[in-house]
């Protein structure tokens, strides 16, 4: 076993999208039924088939960011290493933290004990690395098939390695995945490290999901302004500030697919806020207002805290949104932020949304969102690639929302198309970020008109 990207390096070839197929076939396609108080039915189609996706390992590029004295060492092959470094774009003289523990022909074949491999890897790099606090073993494809128990290794390492660096482990592997998955597995791995909250302590809140520290900021100047002042966040940007959590814990999720994160909370008795999600100006007083709810805020101080950056937010995506208005979006599943984003779409720019494919629908979590979206929109949960394909050409949108994948063949085929990845990368979130994320639809359109001859 190997290690790389301590110092990072060219990789050798492109990081590919993965085609999986499920086990359930293609052509498999029901119908499901969502009610909640605020949506009366909303039909949602369900496919099986043939998939795109990347995996869970894709995560770590945002993660590594906001954690700031962890680690993320992928236990996997060489091209789980060329994978992340290409989807992080590293330049040549940074020093990030994540690198890959390579699995050699040796360790495969049996010649060399895995777990003691494991741990000459983790020895070498905490030695090199005397600033990580926090060391994720995180799990690849390669990995899990040749049933490598990093859970086990982990408990172990950090036995040794305590109280200098604490070790957890998760599963980033893209078998039956998508990519955002990586993220969930991550937080739902540290809620167990969480101190528990005092009985008698007063309420707080918890924001769960890795936000950029602009946007984290921001909101907690709303939040402060709100009379909320016990916030923290999950993840936090350093080890030694893991937040409480307990019954007087109130759950507000930053990102939709944070489903394993949410329950594990819940299970520590912390209680879930159900809201829109924090795009654009409606989704963030949206989400703001269930914070304000819990806590009690009065409407006229919400209002007097909300009521002006909202305004900016709707002025600038305003601006932006007037070239979009009445233009055609297709949505292919891949993030899992679809709902909102279409939500987005429609009612700040005056999109019309053709379709929303998304990986997976969390029916709690996006139960405000579909409400939002009303029953008229066509929403599909799963993916067959070649009937999603064969639609898209058919609607001809003029944006289509997609994976890396899927976006050169459709540039290609003379359809303007956005990366969903790019919309995890970058800060959208909040009202100041409004303007930003409409302007990441507009790009490709204005892009091409630059282009026509």
């Amino acid at each position: 076993m190997t290690i790389a990207a301590l110092l990072p390096e060219i990789p050798g070839c492109g990081a590919a999208p993965r085609i999986a197929a499920s086990d359930a076939g293609r052509a498999t396609v029901t119908t499901a039924e969502v009610t909640t108080a605020k949506v009366t039915t909303a039909k949602v189609t369900t496919e099986r088939g043939q998939r795109e996706v990347f995996c869970g390992l894709t995560g770590i590029v945002w993660l590594h960011r906001k954690m700031q004295d962890a680690f993320f060492l992928v236990v996997g092959s060489r091209t789980c290493a060329h994978l992340i470094q290409s989807a992080a774009g590293v330049m040549i003289f940074a020093e990030p933290r994540f690198a890959t523990a390579i699995m050699e022909e040796r360790d495969l074949a049996g010649l060399a004990d895995m777990n003691d491999e494991l741990d000459r890897v983790v020895t070498q790099l905490v030695a090199r690395r005397p600033d990580i606090k926090l060391l994720f073993l995180v799990g690849s494809c390669p990995s899990e098939v040749i049933k490598l128990d990093l859970g086990r290794a982990a408990q172990r390492l950090s036995r040794r390695m305590m109280p200098d660096v604490r070790v957890l482990s998760y599963s980033g592997s893209g078998i039956e995945t998508t990519f955002t998955e990586g993220e969930d597995a991550c937080l739902a791995s540290l809620v167990p490290e969480l101190p528990a909250q005092a009985p008698d302590a007063a309420p707080s809140l918890l924001v769960a999901g890795a936000l950029a520290e602009a946007v984290e900021d921001q909101f907690s100047k709303l939040f402060a302004g709100l009379g909320i002042a016990r916030v923290a966040y999950l993840p936090p940007r350093r080890a030694c500030n893991l937040p409480a959590v307990g019954p007087n814990t109130r759950v507000l999720l930053a990102q939709p697919f944070l489903a394993g994160t949410a329950r594990a909370l819940q299970e520590r008795g912390a209680a879930l806020l159900t809201a829109p999600f924090p795009l654009g100006a409606e989704g963030t007083t949206e989400w703001l207002r269930a914070a304000a709810t819990a806590f009690g805020v009065n409407a006229d101080r919400f209002e007097t805290v909300t009521a002006l950056p909202a305004q900016r937010a709707r002025q600038a995506v305003a601006r932006t949104g007037a070239r979009l208005a009445g233009k055609k979006i297709f949505f292919f599943p891949d993030s899992q932020l679809e709902l909102p984003l279409a939500r987005f779409a429609a009612r700040e720019m005056g999109m019309q949304i053709e379709e929303i494919g998304t990986p997976y629908l969390h029916r709690q979590h996006l139960a405000p969102e579909l409400a939002l979206l009303g029953d008229d929109v066509r929403i599909v949960e799963g993916q067959d690639v070649d009937r999603q394909l064969d639609r898209c050409r058919a609607a001809r949108p003029d944006l289509t929302v997609c994976g890396l994948g899927l976006a050169n063949p459709l540039e290609a085929e003379g359809l303007a198309t956005k990366w969903s990845i790019e919309l995890l990368f970058t800060p959208i979130q909040g009202y100041e970020q409004a303007s930003d994320l409409a302007g990441l639809f507009a790009r490709p359109l204005a892009r091409r008109e630059l282009l026509k001859v």
